[in-house]
């Protein structure tokens, strides 16, 4: 459909590409520099979750980070932005190690929002596709004016840089 938001690529930051790809679609792609393995376990364990999540850009803190990484587990993320709290929660539909995610996001006032993650290696790489389905037009429409969509190509920068230090963590 169009184009929202491109991050450029460098020689240290691999090109994340944002697309909105129908009236209630928004779908991210992004290689990352890192086994599959590594990548599925900083998109499902707290303590490294919270470690990449959070754009920077963004002033927000992370407060806490809970995450049942289950069929029918649940999580929750509480932030602090400025004098306030903002809460974002929802329920894991399926966990299939390595290769799939998918959880609802349960926050908004506009219905339920579905997050698709898949990982796909290839050469020690691992490409990245985020999927989601807003229940309708006007949230998806909302989240891009809102600036809630945007935060994503830093988040992915922060999870290459996480990567980065968990490889070399473990040749060490």
């Amino acid at each position: 459909m169009d184009e929202i938001r491109e991050s450029e690529a460098t020689p240290t930051k691999n090109h994340t590409a944002v697309e909105r790809k129908s009236e209630r679609e928004l779908v991210v792609t992004r290689s990352v520099n890192a086994p599959v393995r590594l990548v599925f376990e900083a998109w499902t364990k707290a303590e490294l979750f919270r470690r990449w999540w959070v754009p920077k850009s963004y002033g927000l803190t992370l407060l806490s980070c809970e995450m049942d990484v289950r069929v029918g587990g649940q999580y929750r993320l509480v932030f602090r932005h400025e004098d306030s709290t903002m809460e974002f929660f929802g329920t894991y539909l399926e966990v299939t190690p390595h290769s799939r995610l998918v959880w609802t996001n349960e926050e908004g006032d506009n219905g339920m929002t579905v997050t698709t993650v898949t990982f796909e290696e290839n050469a020690g790489k691992t490409l990245l596709v985020v999927h989601d389905l807003y229940p309708s037009k006007e949230a998806l429409d909302a989240a891009v004016a809102s600036g809630s969509t945007g935060g994503m190509p830093d988040q992915l920068d922060q999870l290459d840089e996480l990567l980065v230090s968990l490889g070399s963590a473990e040749t060490k």
